[in-house]
Order: structure tokens, then C-alpha cells, then sequence
């Protein structure tokens, strides 16, 4: 296969920023394009809950790369305009400026969108956060408001309840998870993290839906839950999940159910591929489909997608990874810990604050978990196995 001449980059965040410097690196001389909707520079998106939403960095800070970086990458970067609609066998892209881009080979790194609850648009005091501005707006809020409740207890949702004891007097995490991101990390690894948001002084509402909010002259002023208590609000953060950013895509050919699906190399039609959040391709692995939503995946999946592109293709089969920063602590997360698995303390005592759990599935290694211990966490993510 032949390197293509040029390559259309839709998406201007890590994963599309990291393809773009992938296929740099790796000799391709063509002319490279960077769509991206926001008229930012490309930023990180990690440190949005984090860093800058407690202040602690300027935004200027969350840039993935300086502009003198950018210029030498010799790039096309179109900012501030959204992909419409693609033409998947024309390889053609139209934006909502009425601009038409064409290119030998497109890549799809559109990310998601978050979801909002029903009937919340235009209320005061309900915040999503995904973009910058979102950052921003809600770290205004939490400095005003005397009383937080954040709506959702998975990755987000608990990073954002740790930031906001900084700012807010008052921070209350509602899910229906028995306890703050127990999907992701296990029941045994959650529980830990109840008990340290507890101890900081969240109020956790554990195993609870939302019917909805309560309104007061146009701004939100509680959270009614399932169980028909109010839990009173001068803000609110709905953290309850994302949707690929693919509606962009009807008609274009492609196949999308829950992401842009791909085959193991992450090609979703000739001269098609697609990267980072937005990508479901098939883990040979795993023995099935898989999307994943986090920083390292846009990183290590960008490489995969340059390689293909260039004619160097390989089945992407990583160990899923991902890692959040949450008061002092930090976990990282090797594979999948799934929730029948078996668990071991490996490492470490968890009363010392310091410990490796394994997950074990039908005999095999399923994921590896670490709580403040970066070091050991990593060289066991070699244990983890696939049937």
C-alpha cells in the first residue's frame, strides 16, 4: 500500500493531535489537515476537572502544544469549524462554514459529547463540562455557591466532587452505583474511594437515581431524587456519561453504533479510520468490540491509526489503562476489572493508603489496580492475560 498524499484529520483534541504527530513522526511528508470545532489551540482534557477547575493552573496551561510546536508539525489547522457531513467514498468533508475539505485519507477523532438530564437546557446553575469554557464557567460557580451537588459517580462525577471541596462549602455526589465508580475500578477499590470522598467531606448518596431538578425563578435550586428527598442546590454538575460525537456522520456510509465501528485496525472503511473516544474498533484480544474514553488509549490508538495509514498496519490489541487524581490519591487502572472478579492484595496494605490489587477471571489475570503505588501498578500490568 501506498502512503497517501494527503491526510484530513477531523478532530482537534488529543487523539486527532496525536494521529497528526504520529504520522509526522513515523515520515509522512503529504499535506496534513487538523479540523477541529474549537477555536482553541488543541488542550488536554484531563486537567479540566482537575488543575483547572481548582485554579491551581491558567488555561494557557492545558495547551497539549506551544504554537512555535504546532507551526513546525507543518500542519493545516482549521479551527473554530465543525465537521457536518462526510462523504465516506468521495474521502470528503463539508464543515458548517459551508467549507469543503478532501483528502486520501480522513481520520474520525470527533470524541464524545456529554449527556444532560431531560428538560435542563437553559436553567441556571446546571453545568456539563467537556470543553474549556464549560471548565471555566463551573469554577465561577463553585466560588459563588455555598452548595454543590454533582450528578453522576463514575471518572468525572468523583473527580469533580474531589476539586470542587476546594472551592464550594458544600459538596453532595448522587449515583446509582453502590459506590463512586465501582464499574471502572472494582467494588473493592471503590469502596476505598467512598471512604476517602466521606472523609473530605463529600456527602455520598450511593445506589439513588434523579427524577429530576427543582427550579426557582430560573436557576436550580435542588435535586430531587428517586426516593423523593430534595437535596437543596445553588449548583449543579450532570456528569452521567457521554455519546460518540457522531451524528455528524448520517448518510456518510459508515457504520456507527455507539462509535464509529472499525475493524482490529482500527479502519472503518477504505481510506477511513477513526481514533481515540469516538472509535469502537474489534480487540482480537478480547474477542470483541471496545471503546474506550480516556487520555492514554487517544495516545497509544493515534499511533496504531498512523501506522495503518502509511501501510504499516497491525491489529491494535492494548491493555486498556487509564489513571485519575482524586484529593491525594492516585489510581491507576491496568485491563478490565469486571465485577465477578476475584481480588488480591498484591502489594502494599490498603490501611497504609498504599496498595496493588489483582483481578482475577476464570484463571486468567483481568486487570491490575493501584492506589498510590504508580511504580509496582506498572510492572504488574504484565501478569494481565487475555483468553
Amino acid at each position: 500500500m501506498n502512503a497517501p498524499a494527503s491526510v484530513l484529520v477531523v478532530g482537534a483534541s488529543a487523539a486527532g493531535l496525536a494521529t497528526a504527530e504520529a504520522l509526522r513522526r513515523k515520515g509522512f511528508e503529504g499535506r496534513l489537515t487538523l479540523l477541529g470545532a474549537e477555536a482553541h489551540l488543541p488542550y488536554d482534557r484531563p486537567p479540566l476537572s482537575k488543575q483547572v477547575l481548582s485554579g491551581d493552573w491558567v488555561p494557557e496551561r492545558a495547551r497539549l502544544r506551544s504554537e512555535t510546536t504546532l507551526s513546525e508539525l507543518d500542519i493545516d489547522l482549521v479551527l473554530g469549524e465543525a465537521a457536518v457531513s462526510l462523504d465516506a467514498a468521495k474521502r470528503q468533508v463539508k464543515t458548517d462554514r459551508e467549507r469543503e475539505l478532501a483528502a486520501d485519507a480522513i481520520v474520525i477523532a470527533t470524541g464524545v459529547r456529554p449527556r444532560a438530564l431531560p428538560g435542563t437546557a437553559g436553567l441556571s446553575g446546571v453545568h456539563l463540562l467537556r470543553t474549556m469554557e464549560d471548565a471555566l464557567a463551573l469554577q465561577a460557580e463553585l466560588t459563588a455557591s455555598r452548595r454543590l451537588v454533582v450528578v453522576g459517580d463514575g471518572v468525572l462525577g468523583t473527580e469533580i466532587a474531589a476539586t470542587a471541596t476546594k472551592r464550594c462549602g458544600s459538596v453532595t455526589l448522587v449515583g446509582p452505583q453502590a459506590a463512586p465508580m465501582e464499574q471502572q475500578i472494582g467494588a473493592d477499590t471503590a469502596k476505598a474511594l467512598a471512604a476517602l470522598h466521606a472523609e473530605r467531606g463529600v456527602d455520598l448518596r450511593p445506589g439513588v437515581g434523579v427524577d429530576g431538578l427543582v427550579e426557582t425563578g430560573g436557576s436550580v435550586s435542588g435535586v430531587r431524587l428517586a426516593t423523593g428527598e430534595v437535596l437543596p442546590a445553588d449548583a449543579v454538575v450532570v456528569s452521567i456519561g457521554s455519546m460518540p460525537a457522531t451524528e455528524w456522520l448520517a448518510g456518510s456510509g459508515l457504520r456507527v453504533e455507539d462509535g464509529v465501528v472499525c475493524d482490529a485496525h482500527c479502519r472503518a472503511a477504505e481510506g477511513i479510520w477513526a481514533v481515540g473516544d469516538v472509535a469502537r474498533w474489534h480487540h482480537r484480544g478480547l474477542g470483541r468490540s471496545l471503546r474506550l474514553e480516556n487520555r492514554t488509549n487517544a495516545t497509544e490508538q493515534a499511533g496504531a491509526v498512523a501506522a495503518g495509514i502509511l501501510g504499516a498496519a497491525g491489529a491494535y490489541e492494548p491493555v486498556p489503562y487509564f489513571w485519575t487524581d482524586q484529593f491525594d490519591v492516585k489510581i491507576q487502572v491496568y485491563g478490565l476489572p469486571g465485577p465477578h472478579a476475584d481480588t488480591e492484595v498484591v502489594e502494599g496494605d490498603p490501611a497504609d493508603g498504599r496498595f496493588v490489587l489483582r483481578c482475577t477471571e476464570n484463571g486468567r489475570v483481568s486487570a491490575i489496580v493501584g492506589w498510590n503505588m504508580p511504580k509496582q501498578a506498572r510492572l504488574r500490568r504484565a501478569e494481565i492475560a487475555y483468553a
